[in-house]
């Protein structure tokens, strides 16, 4: 037997798996592409901003006077390292912009946190760093987007699909809009950055909902992850909507990242062109070429507190989500039998003051006929225009209303594509339980279970520890030809 630990709470649980288990870890199985080494970021900074791809640099753009304003994703991506990408690219555009004339009260920072929770102070500093914190937060510089802000905010109307397309207004009336990014794999349409963060970062629940929805979320273009889906066409079509109204492009600076938040490599320009540039550098680390047959289990654990913050491993309903984006990344070396076994504390920890909603949404699971998680997607507009939710949301730190029922549509795509889910190591197994998922006291006791029931007595195991602590990879077949889906792995990108 092989003995592996996996998350489990703030701790470890211990597995004894047999001894032809196989093991992924990002970054660490097979190898990330170089990084940049430390010495050579600047190098690499100056000659991407200074070469943009598609559209002048940004010292052709601004002028003593002009208006600018930097978007800034939050702390769920990207590192908070020193030499971290959103550091270094706003320290070396900065130093651009002052040198074309623009002044330092003529600069805005805007944390594009979406429908995340708004920035604290401690979450400012983290990101900016102490240098531009204490330059820019004591004047008022540094903000979150408030997607429930009626002043802040403008309409520009509908996409030609019929999207609503709603954005900041301050990002909106600016001279030279600023877009920090990263290339990284991210279950819900391939990458982050580009068109992505604007399309969910500085906009609005309802233009949301245009994407993050079963309709979208659960054809058969979605799962496996890919580029090429509808959902991240939509991202293309709104932001480039929001620049036809602006008038003018999104200015964009992305690094693709390694499983440390390393950079790559440094990508700047026209998001349209720039876009299939920095995936094909990404897709070197991000869509991993390893297996060799294909898992009947796939076994992992849950910290408590990862991606979306403290509870995300106790919440059922974010359980639901973590477990589907292990499918949407991992679906393509899943047997068609496939089975999860994951550790949880399960424990009834909701984070109320995170998700003050999401134990409603419990709640209204198990009643009113609501058979699997895309019934609860009639309540969205119920939940979303809640007054006390929302001023949670604008005032309390709290995830806006909506992103639960993101959550819940992905969510689904687990049950869709396994055979069963096994929560070991519950504290409160009901909870579980209630989500459709079975519940066992071990890993051991699970595989068992599993093995009579569905797997067989000799199943194709893949051990996946530090799967949430690590930056992820999509992962495939060592030959793609037998990964099955070769009809959505041809990854689009702008039309």
């Amino acid at each position: 037997m092989k003995h592996f630990e996996f998350e489990y709470g703030t701790g470890t649980m211990g597995a004894n798996l047999p001894d032809n288990t196989d093991e992924f870890i990002p970054g660490v199985t097979v190898p990330d592409p170089p990084c940049i080494p430390e010495d050579k970021l600047e190098e690499a900074y100056l000659t991407s901003i200074r070469n943009p791809i598609g559209m002048p640099p940004v010292s052709e753009l601004v002028h003593e006077g002009s208006k600018v304003v930097f978007v800034i994703p939050d702390r769920v991506k990207g590192g908070e390292q020193p030499t971290c990408h959103r550091r270094l690219s706003m320290k070396y555009l900065l130093r651009e912009l002052y040198a074309a004339g623009v002044k330092k009260e003529d600069i805005l920072f805007i944390i594009s946190n979406g429908l995340h929770p708004r920035s604290t102070p401690a979450d400012a500093l983290a990101l900016f760093g102490e240098e531009l914190y204490a330059e820019f937060w004591p004047t008022g510089q540094i903000i979150s987007h408030d997607s429930e802000d009626p002043e802040h905010m403008t309409d520009l109307g509908l996409t030609k699909r019929g999207d609503p397309v709603q954005m900041n207004r301050y990002v909106f009336e600016c001279d030279l809009p600023i877009l920090i990014g990263h290339v990284m794999g991210n279950p819900y349409g391939g990458y982050s950055g580009g068109y992505k963060h604007s399309a969910t970062g500085i906009t609005s629940w309802r233009s949301i909902a245009s994407h993050h929805v079963p309709s979208v979320m659960h054809r058969a273009d979605f799962t496996p992850v890919n580029g090429g889906s509808l959902m991240r066409e939509k991202f293309n079509e709104i932001s480039m909507k929001m620049e036809e109204e602006m008038g003018h492009p999104f200015f964009c600076c992305d690094a693709v990242l390694d499983s440390k938040a390393r950079q790559i490599a440094v990508f700047s320009g026209y998001a349209k062109e720039m876009m299939p540039q920095s995936w094909k550098v990404a897709d070197k680390r991000t869509y991993v070429h390893w297996a060799e047959k294909k898992y009947d289990v796939l076994v992992f654990g849950m910290p408590q507190k990862f991606h979306y913050g403290n509870g995300m491993g106790t919440n059922p309903i974010m359980m639901m989500q973590a477990l589907s984006a292990q499918v949407l990344r991992f679906k393509r070396v899943m047997s068609e039998r496939c089975v999860l076994i994951c550790a949880s504390l399960c424990n009834g920890f909701f984070n109320d003051d995170a998700w003050p909603y999401l134990r409603e949404c419990y709640d209204w699971f198990h009643r009113d006929q609501m058979q699997t998680l895309p019934d609860m997607d009639r309540l969205g507009e119920y939940f979303a225009t809640n007054e006390e939710y929302i001023r949670k949301y604008r005032f309390a730190y709290a995830f806006h209303p909506f992103h639960g029922f993101s959550m819940m549509s992905c969510g689904h795509i687990a049950e869709m594509n396994t055979s069963a889910i096994y929560i070991v190591g519950a504290q409160e197994p009901g909870y579980a339980r209630g989500m459709g998922l079975k519940t066992r006291a071990t890993f051991e006791e699970a595989l068992e279970d599993a093995k009579k029931k569905i797997v067989g007595p000799e199943p194709n195991i893949l051990a996946l520890p530090l799967t949430f602590k690590t930056a992820a990879v999509h992962l495939g077949m060592k030959n793609p030809s037998e990964d099955g889906m070769d009809a959505y792995g041809v990854r689009g990108c702008c039309g």
